[in-house]
């Protein structure tokens, strides 16, 4: 069996978020990063080369049966967007209604900046993630 590549690491969180060309999507990610920490009252993590996550939960993948370490929550400033990370978006079917303009694909959600969304809404669902403790 293939071994997961996205493992924790020790780089910065904040070397990472401030080598963001886009400087919208820079100053944005330290604005979801803030959030997150005071959410989950923990430190990120670089999870892989590019992903900022929070926690850390044993995750069993539904279709293959494979476990693994995984974070609760998290994010990752993409070239094309600020991709959002959820443990089971199907808690958040409701906010995601009333989130504004965005994309949602397997336990991610697409964002192309925080001024295009209802902060408070995201605020509610890193909030519901950070405290449901399945």
């Amino acid at each position: 069996m293939a071994e997961v590549k996205t493992k924790p690491t020790s780089a910065s969180v904040e070397d990472l978020i401030n080598n963001v060309a886009n400087e919208q999507k820079r100053k944005d990610s330290f604005v979801i990063l803030e959030m997150m920490k005071k959410a989950t009252g923990e430190e990120p993590i670089i999870w892989g080369s590019s992903i900022i996550g929070f926690g850390k939960v044993r995750y069993k993948s539904p279709a293959t049966g494979r476990e693994g370490d995984w974070f609760r929550l998290g994010f990752a400033p993409r070239k094309a967007n600020l991709s959002l990370y959820f443990m089971d978006l199907k808690i958040h079917e409701e906010a995601l209604t009333k989130l504004g303009k965005h994309k949602t694909g397997s336990g991610c959600v697409y964002l192309n900046k925080l001024a295009d969304i209802d902060i408070k809404v995201l605020k509610e669902i890193i909030d519901t993630t950070a405290s449901n403790r399945k």
